[in-house]
């Protein structure tokens, strides 16, 4: 059976040999998604402009498979078969600073003598919504530094995880070298990802990270609002940043803010 054998028996054929590898990637059977490739593989990864052979292809699987079978992959359609063809469309959603981006990616994978012969897996990434036009309009961020969507998403899962539970942004002499090292990322790495994917600097999601530290803060404490105060507690070391990002995030001043807090407040009690 060859490659430009396209009838029926072949179409389920190939339907039967993607469905494996599907599963196989889904369930982390590194061994598996291995066996499934002949040996005469050829993988086209366009995001990285990088094209692998049964040699590469193991370190690569193992780094982009999923760390549990639930990963938040949302498959935009059914696999579709045209002779020994098989087309893959699924999207990954990110949280950045601000909204969201995702990656939409789609894989054509060849069979051939019921193995994997070839993949060609196309990514492009999409800004899901953003209050700043400069990174609505920015370029699809191509990585240089050998990522595959998969592996960017599980390296903001990783960021993310690191803001959310070690709460490093409370230090105000934080910088990306310690954060780098305490995801277990290069400083290049974790750079690429926030200006390239998330579309926005360090210090920029830092700020975002100590401003919604502070907003719980306020909504949790009880008159009079030293907001300055909360500002350090938070870990900003600038009166003016904190200003500046407390404005563009909630369209107030710091005073005006907790007027409005005060306001509902005294609403509430009245009732």
């Amino acid at each position: 059976m060859h490659a430009d054998d396209d009838g029926p028996l072949q179409t389920q054929a190939t339907g039967e040999t993607v469905m494996r590898y599907h599963l196989c990637w889904k369930y982390r059977d590194l061994e598996g998604v291995m066996a499934l490739y002949h040996p005469e593989i050829q993988y086209n990864d366009f995001f990285q402009n990088r094209v692998m052979g049964l040699d590469e292809l193991r370190d690569y699987v193992r780094d982009s498979m999923p760390r549990n079978p639930d990963e938040a992959l949302e498959h935009s359609d059914r696999i579709r078969l045209d002779g020994n063809t098989a087309f893959i469309q699924y999207k990954m959603t990110l949280r950045g600073g601000e909204g969201l981006v995702s990656f939409r990616s789609s894989e054509a994978i060849t069979v051939r003598d019921g193995l994997i012969w070839r993949v060609n897996e196309y990514a492009s990434l999409v800004r899901e919504q953003s209050s700043c036009s400069a990174t609505a309009n920015a370029r699809p961020a191509v990585s240089r530094l050998g990522l595959s969507p998969r592996q960017l998403s599980f390296m903001a899962e990783d960021l993310q995880q690191y803001f959310e539970r070690q709460q490093p942004y409370l230090d105000p002499e934080l910088d990306l070298q310690r954060v780098a090292k305490e995801c277990g990322y290069s400083r290049n790495q974790i750079s690429y990802l926030l200006n390239q994917v998330l579309g926005q600097s360090f210090y920029r999601y830092v700020n975002q990270a100590r401003l919604r530290h502070l907003l719980a803060a306020l909504d949790k404490a009880t008159p009079p609002l030293r907001i300055d105060e909360l500002a350090f507690a938070a870990g900003f070391n600038s009166l003016s940043a904190f200003y500046s990002c407390f404005r563009q995030h909630t369209g107030l001043s710091p005073k005006a803010y907790v007027k409005q807090i005060s306001l509902r407040a005294r609403a509430q009690d009245s009732l």
